[in-house]
């Protein structure tokens, strides 16, 4: 099965795809991961784009994208999380690959604002808390390997607004290319993860 899991910034399609990869056995692909991850020519390449505040190419994405698909875990299925962002990824990604499902998370803008504010990640490990819906344990400590919790600098209300104006611009067409279903975001994590299993088991 492959499953794309499309939703705002804070629609906890992040913390859904890993749940689902567990559950399904299936790898959970994120764009931002493998870009972060590269190493060698590849991760030469793409440094020539990011720290010019560039985004890497759509094409060279879709070829990085293909490599990942090409290895063994991939056989059962996939996750697919970052990609695509806007009607042409949607229809470069149909050249490469048949895509079976595809969930739409969604929240209010509302809703999305308040979660992302609460957003805190580990200095060292990069363990994601969210202050709102997934607090740490101990106040300001990674709950994994004890590291200090920080805010992310674009997570302004400001830059958050405008992130979600692109996305409801960019991305949101994509879900008219696309057969999809769609589930309320704004419920608990078990929750929304019963309802996506309910309809991909229909």
């Amino acid at each position: 099965m492959k499953l794309i899991l499309i939703g705002p910034q804070g629609s906890g399609k992040g913390t859904q795809a890993k749940l689902l990869s567990e559950k399904l056995g299936i790898p959970h692909i994120s764009t931002g991961d493998l870009l972060r991850k590269a190493t060698g020519e590849l991760k030469k390449d793409i440094d020539l784009y990011i720290v010019n505040g560039n985004l890497y190419p759509d094409e060279k994405m879709l070829n990085v994208l293909e490599e990942r698909f090409k290895e063994r875990d991939c056989k059962k299925g996939l996750i697919l999380d970052g990609f695509p962002r806007n009607l042409k990824q949607a229809k470069m990604l149909d050249q490469i690959t048949k895509i079976d499902n595809v969930v739409e998370i969604f929240i209010s803008d509302g809703e999305a604002v308040k979660r992302i504010s609460g957003r805190i990640a580990c200095e060292k490990c990069g363990t994601g808390y969210n202050l709102a819906t997934m607090p740490p344990r101990v106040p300001g400590k990674c709950d994994r390997c004890g590291g200090r919790l920080v805010k992310r600098a674009d997570d302004t209300e400001e830059a958050i607004r405008k992130r979600l104006k692109i996305y409801h611009r960019e991305t949101e067409p994509i879900l008219k290319h696309y057969k999809h279903f769609r589930v309320n975001g704004a419920k608990d994590i078990e929750e929304v993860q019963r309802e996506i299993m309910q309809n991909l088991n229909n």
